[in-house]
């Protein structure tokens, strides 16, 4: 059985469309469904935007496949992090639940910048909450694969000797 070989533009531009796609569907999620991101998921869709236009810069660019490989992946695998923990905090008992914290407005406006950043990087307690599943996994969850598959996605591209 022979594998289907595409070029490596074709390749990052389809992993910048799978980002696209994330991003709508969060979208989806938060304004029909009127599911309120918490920080972490807020963070997620950040690293997922980071992650979508890194596969569209290295498609245009077309040059440095390896060197974008690379860099797309850490980006990748730095919103899988950000999932990691956010899946982490939705298994901690009750009791060991950070508690919740102020809107992510609120902070931008009333807090230091690094303060923001920090709380919307290790989560509150809104994010211990699970409003969503599919197949019994949460979102956090799903953004986890969706990274690991881009990360994947990328790497594969570090080898990938079709024609440009």
């Amino acid at each position: 059985m022979k594998l289907i070989k595409i070029s490596s533009r074709l390749s990052f531009f389809l992993g910048f469309v799978v980002c696209v796609s994330l991003l709508a569907v969060g979208a989806y999620l938060q304004f029909v469904k009127q599911l309120e991101p918490c920080p972490l998921c807020i963070s997620q869709r950040l690293a997922i935007l980071a992650t979508g236009l890194g596969f569209l810069l290295a498609a245009v660019h077309n040059q440095g496949r390896k060197i974008y490989a690379v860099f797309i992946a850490l980006l990748a695998l730095s919103g899988a992090s950000i999932s990691i923990r956010h899946v982490w905090l939705q298994h901690l008992p009750p009791e060991e639940v950070p508690e919740c914290g102020p809107g992510i407005e609120y902070m931008l406006q009333n807090f230091p910048l690094a303060e923001t950043i920090k709380l919307m990087l290790t989560g509150t307690g809104d994010c211990a909450k699970v409003d969503w599943t599919l197949l019994g996994l949460s979102i956090p969850a799903w953004t986890l694969l969706a990274f690991l598959t881009l990360a994947g996605w990328a790497l594969y591209q570090f080898w990938n000797n079709t024609a440009k």
